[in-house]
């Protein structure tokens, strides 16, 4: 990557991190660079997105990072760190020194609980077990040592300082032991061998469900073929999908993939787009018809016309906001924010107070130790790091894979407060492809020519009630002249010269501003709104010429999507720019009771205001073009969009495929989000909060510590990760179909369950065996339970 850069956003990977006062402490060392405006750590990805006030050298920002004891390195367009394979080599150390660990543990727990020695030799027992435990300590506490120096050098303590200094401690002690002679004194090699194996275990199972949680992403990038089929001077060129440019023509055969954004310009084909917007059905595209890169062709030869490539297209456009949106922070994760800053100080003042309480005031100090351990290593700043992230990158992800693009956490709580949801019509609720139904010539001028000229002065515009009059006299076989001094009146209609002819077409109410009577064509434009139309007046040199008779069909799943949100307890309301009467027939038929009709722009935007300022919080959903300002102004703006045009980076949420019936599914998402996102944070307040006292009063066992805390982190993951088996029920409860195979919970869950059971065999079974030597109850006379009794048991 160049030494600068003018881009207004930079994302790094950023490798290192252990806990939430990991995140702030990158987020603050970024934030230092000259030219930085906001930095923002995602901990779940590993990531870090730096917004831009100029141009700043990604060195620059490289080496922030690294003087805060990270590494960093740019993520450019393509390319993604791939987590798992950091999650299969930290398997490789923990197999490793799991030979060590399980022997080191179990005959710790014989000498301390039972009283049983190698060959009856209490030195020889203790020598074995400190050459046992000594290559985990340096080898799984290398990480937490390496770890704990950097945060110290910052005087910033994170987890690792934790870890490093509770294991450290029961480690040097029971060296102590050892090297001294001491054989009557209790060892703790069990606590310091079993916390490291515990908590490198919760740390692999992190690892594992980071790759999970970003599996959205992934399985966006892996939409795009490497290679394009390109024609070059009549031949067909393999080329990387790099070279590509704008205007190259490509041809596409059955069962490959669109390799760029595109119109086909020749053959047709069905395109399967499901896994880009969610649409389980494949669409017909015939010449003129967009394509989305990364899209399947099912059967047919296409040969098309490259309209975007690299970052403009829209398959990375939707990885950046999936990346945006799992890299922002949602508004309660304020207070972790606050809790990290000082968790770990708090920690080791509490491990020191629990230390000097027990020796001075009880005369314990060895039972001062190990309550000290136990607060050092139970404490889990990782679980209050994990608990929002995780489960961002989930929701957000699952909403990727069923074209629902969320643009940053902040809407997940705004969408919980949802009161109101406003439609607009056209494009939302209907097709947004009208068509002319009738043509109503009024005066002497021809059908055909009143057509021509119509078309002639709409042209210009991009509407599409203008397309379609366009359309119209194409599929009539009449060619419109030219058109000059064009001008659009918003939401009323246009004017232009043609043929040295001033030409108007527009709305009633349009015609009724410039003065026109329009009281004797009353009855027929009553009768064509009557039957669902949209009349357009058509005007030529100040006298009307006749009507225009539009009509746009209602989308198949609006009544469905309408009826959703009924259920969810939305109020629901349809604004259109439209007449009262088409209007009222597109309302009645999708079941919507509030409608507003022939509103502009502007009164659109005053009546989401009317709506706030009754203390109601709305949505609001259109196509991001008229619609604009009421989309910017309501609480929740969400983009009705067809995969590849601008409304893609518009509103707060965007819909792919422009499917209304994924409203009310987005909804739900957003809201099943935040009440993980609450599960998680209060697992993990919850248990710190009463976890520490526990252990200070001596009343936990600094294995279990190890364990608990291990358990703690990997539990927030795995509800995260739930989410995910609830994709068919969110998508049912919306009337949407989901034709994607469902993760089970079981599966989502794997790593609490492999952690509870390795805790299982590894403690309970040997303290329960052990024990019963100690106290014969297999038989055996025993060895005195109070004289080999540990008293960390």
């Amino acid at each position: 990557m160049a030494t600068g850069t003018e881009e207004r956003a930079v994302t790094l990977s950023v490798s290192g991190m252990t806990c939430a006062s990991c995140v702030r402490r990158v987020e603050r060392a970024l934030s230092k660079v000259e030219g930085v405006e906001t930095a923002s750590v995602n901990f779940a990805a590993e990531t870090a997105r730096v917004t831009l006030g100029g141009p700043v050298p990604v060195e620059d920002l490289i080496a922030a990072v690294e003087k805060a004891g990270y590494r960093a390195a740019p993520v450019t367009a393509g390319e993604r760190r791939d987590l798992s394979e950091e999650a299969r080599a930290s398997l490789v150390r923990l197999l490793a020194a799991s030979v060590f660990a399980v022997p080191a543990v179990l005959l710790a727990m014989a000498m301390d609980i039972a009283g049983l020695h190698l060959f009856g030799s209490p030195a020889l027992h203790g020598w074995v077990v400190l050459a046992l435990a000594t290559p985990v300590q340096v080898g799984l506490g290398w990480r937490f040592y390496r770890g704990a120096w950097a945060s110290l050098r910052q005087l910033n303590p994170n987890m690792d300082v934790l870890v490093a200094l509770g294991t450290s401690v029961a480690y040097l002690y029971s060296a102590w032991v050892v090297v001294t002679g001491r054989h009557d004194t209790h060892m703790y090699f069990d606590v310091s061998v079993a916390v490291l194996l515990f908590i490198s275990m919760g740390k692999y199972f992190e690892e594992t469900s980071k790759g999970a949680a970003s599996q959205a992403i992934r399985a966006l990038l892996a939409q795009a073929p490497a290679t394009a089929t390109v024609l070059r001077d009549g031949a067909e060129v393999e080329l990387p999908v790099e070279q590509v440019r704008v205007g190259d023509r490509i041809v596409v055969r059955p069962g490959q993939r669109v390799p760029v954004d595109g119109v086909v310009v020749d053959g047709a084909s069905t395109v399967d787009e499901s896994m880009l917007t969610g649409e389980s059905v494949p669409v017909e595209r015939k010449p003129g018809d967009a394509v989305i890169g990364g899209s399947l062709n099912r059967n047919g030869m296409m040969v098309i016309e490259a309209t975007a490539v690299g970052a403009d297209a829209a398959l990375q456009r939707m990885v950046r906001l999936v990346e945006e949106a799992q890299g922002s922070k949602a508004p309660v994760e304020r207070l972790v924010d606050r809790v990290a800053a000082v968790f770990v100080p708090v920690v080791i003042v509490i491990a020191l107070t629990t230390f000097l309480a027990w020796g001075w005031a009880a005369g314990d100090w060895q039972q001062g130790m190990t309550a000290a351990v136990a607060v050092l290593v139970i404490a889990c700043p990782c679980a209050l790091g994990l608990a929002t992230p995780t489960a961002i990158m989930v929701g957000t992800g699952l909403g990727a894979s069923r074209g629902i693009l969320i643009r940053n956490a902040g809407v997940l709580e705004r969408t919980r407060k949802l009161d109101v949801v406003v439609l607009d019509k056209t494009g939302t609720l209907t097709a947004g492809r009208p068509v002319v139904a009738d043509v109503v010539p009024v005066g002497t001028l021809p059908r055909d020519e009143l057509l021509r000229l119509a078309a002639a002065a709409e042209s210009p515009s991009e509407h599409p009630l203008s397309r379609a009059v366009v359309d119209a006299a194409a599929d009539a076989g009449i060619e419109p002249p030219a058109a000059t001094q064009f001008e659009a009146l918003t939401a009323r209609g246009v004017q232009a010269m043609v043929e040295g002819r001033l030409v108007q077409v527009g709305n009633r109410a349009m015609f009724e501003e410039l003065g026109f009577a329009l009281d004797s064509l009353s009855e027929a434009i009553a009768t064509l709104e009557s039957q669902g139309r949209t009349v357009a007046v058509v005007a030529v040199d100040g006298t009307v010429a006749g009507l225009l008779g539009l009509f746009d069909e209602v989308k198949p799943n609006a009544a469905r999507a309408v009826a959703a949100l009924h259920r969810l307890g939305l109020r629901v309301v349809m604004l259109t720019g439209d007449n009262e009467r088409a209007a009222a027939a597109v309302a009645a038929q999708v079941g919507i009771r509030e409608f507003r009709a022939g509103m502009r722009p502007e009164e659109k935007l005053a009546y989401v205001r009317e709506l706030q300022a009754q203390g109601l919080a709305v949505a609001m959903a259109g196509d991001g073009i008229n619609d604009a300002p009421a989309l910017a102004q309501a609480d929740v703006g969400i983009a009705m969009s067809n995969g590849t045009d601008v409304a893609i980076e518009t509103g707060d949420v965007t819909l792919l495929h422009g499917d209304v019936a994924k409203i009310a599914e987005a909804i739900a998402l957003s809201r099943q989000t935040l009440t993980t996102i609450k599960q998680n944070l209060a697992w993990a307040f919850g248990y710190n909060v009463v976890a520490l006292p526990v252990a200070a009063l001596g009343l936990l066992n600094p294995l279990f510590a190890g364990a608990a805390m291990a358990l703690s982190s990997v539990s927030v993951m795995a509800n995260s990760l739930r989410l995910r088996t609830k994709a068919r029920a969110l998508a049912r409860a919306a009337g949407n179909e989901y034709t994607a195979p469902v993760e089970g919970v079981l599966r989502a869950s794997r790593g609490p369950v492999i952690a509870i059971a390795a805790a299982f065999v590894l403690l309970i079974v040997p303290l329960v065996v052990f024990t019963g030597i100690d106290r014969g109850w297999f038989g055996n006379a025993g060895t005195g339970s109070e004289s080999h009794a540990s008293p960390h048991q």
